[in-house]
């Protein structure tokens, strides 16, 4: 249950500054449906919350002189309403939904919860093909294309910029920006959406949207043969990281905060709990491995977060063989937390099966962390000159071969003590606020400069 906010909304004002503005529209049907499953409150998230790579690019674009607007579809507000993001500057546009995607969601609620909703015959089969049907035109309701195009002229912006493009929304802001004759680009955040109205339309709205913006080479060349994408359509830019903050705390005070010996020999990861994708089943069965090769040593396993799996993940821990991992089961919006419990590792472990463009690994290698990466989809692109770049990469879904590559990091110091200086080299020269807000303002605002 999300809590009510205790927050001034800050007034309905007009844009005049000659400041060029981006509207950055995020991902979800509406904003509760995916922090109120965190629990995460509006009072947080503006407050607290650093929300990922949106405040990279948030902050990356500030330093070259540009505003962003986050605009969140919301399903609590009946107008407009705004607030500011604390940690970035960011002003938050909280836009109402549609009354009629309201109705249809109450109606699918009703449908499903029909006690003949699962039988096989008869009327109840065509009710269940009509759910269907309204549950894939469901997402393409609930952007008010009116109140957007209001919110996108009263606050003079230039440039309109999707989360993901492989999502319903994008589709709706190429369609508006055609009208408005605004350009209209959007990321690759990992989102693929199946979706029966989007799989007609994504080809239309991809070829006459300005551009795409991707970090992965995968994932460009995936895009490129899917939708016969010109080289030129989709730019190749990383999410940045704020390396003035993400740097090394003290080992030992962090680890004290943590309950972790000062001696132990520790691995670290921090995510949404989320099995299948996160790959957490990996890391178990490569952690029993690594520990079951070294019994007589102090080691530790260092988790954070929560999720859909969280109980799922509570009876494997429960499961294995040595009892040594220590689980913080909660969603970290403090980012000073998060930085002292990287410090308090050894080396880093990503177990995904697929990523967008992550920004966790990035957040361990600005601590100076070694990283045992399984190839998800950008990892290549960290990790471009392997151990050089401050990492061992290895194949998705391998837990024998993912442990090998963790037991020879912790094996061997010089080894575990080179690659964290790489990690950290490597971030500083490719995912710096300042180097990715060069990039992002050439892209966006190419016909403006």
């Amino acid at each position: 249950m999300l809590v009510e906010p205790n927050l001034q909304h800050e007034p309905l004002t007009t844009n005049t500054c000659s400041q060029p503005v981006v509207a950055l529209l995020v991902w979800g049907e509406v904003w509760e449906d995916f922090l109120g499953e965190l629990g995460i409150s509006l009072e947080s998230f503006c407050n607290d919350i650093p929300f990922g790579w949106m405040s990279g690019y948030i902050n990356a674009l500030r330093l070259l002189g540009v505003k962003t607007i986050l605009i969140c579809p919301s399903a609590r507000f009946t107008q407009p309403t705004y607030f500011t993001h604390q940690p970035s500057g960011a002003v938050i546009c909280m836009l109402p939904v549609p009354k009629i995607y309201l109705a249809l969601r109450r109606k699918l609620t009703d449908m499903k919860e029909s006690p003949l909703f699962g039988q096989a015959t008869g009327i109840y089969t065509l009710n269940k093909l009509l759910y269907k049907v309204l549950r894939e035109a469901a997402p393409y309701l609930c952007t008010s294309v009116s109140l957007l195009a209001q919110e996108l002229r009263q606050q003079n912006c230039q440039v309109i910029l999707c989360q993901d493009y492989e999502y319903f929304r994008f589709d709706v802001c190429v369609i508006l920006g055609k009208l408005l004759q605004l350009p209209v680009f959007a990321t690759f955040q990992g989102t693929l959406s199946e979706n029966w109205f989007g799989r007609w339309l994504r080809p239309l709205t991809i070829r006459n949207c300005t551009g795409l913006i991707a970090g992965s080479q995968a994932e460009i060349q995936r895009a490129e043969k899917r939708y016969n994408l010109p080289s030129a359509k989709i730019t190749r830019i990383f999410n940045p990281l704020d390396l003035q903050f993400w740097s090394a705390s003290d080992r030992q005070t962090a680890r004290a905060v943590f309950g972790v010996p000062s001696d132990a020999e520790v691995a670290v990861w921090h995510g949404r709990v989320e099995i299948g994708q996160k790959g957490l089943d990996i890391l178990f069965d490569a952690w029993e491995h690594v520990c079951k090769e070294r019994a007589h040593r102090n080691l530790k396993l260092l988790l954070m977060g929560t999720g859909n799996d969280a109980e799922k993940v509570r009876q494997r821990i429960a499961a294995l063989p040595q009892q040594n991992v220590i689980w913080l089961d909660q969603y970290t919006t403090d980012r000073t937390v998060l930085r002292d419990f990287l410090s308090a590792g050894d080396v880093y472990v990503f177990p995904s099966r697929h990523e967008g463009f992550p920004v966790a690994p990035l957040e361990a290698m600005a601590c100076s962390l070694p990283l045992v990466a399984a190839n998800a989809p950008g990892i290549a692109d960290i990790f471009e000159d392997g151990e050089n770049s401050g990492g061992l990469v290895v194949p998705v879904n391998d837990p024998v071969t993912f442990a090998q590559a963790l037991g020879r990091i912790l094996d061997d110091d010089n080894l575990r003590q080179n690659l964290g200086k790489n990690a950290r080299h490597r971030v500083e020269k490719n995912f710096s606020l300042e180097i990715v807000g060069q990039q992002l303002r050439k892209t966006l605002l190419a016909k403006k400069s």
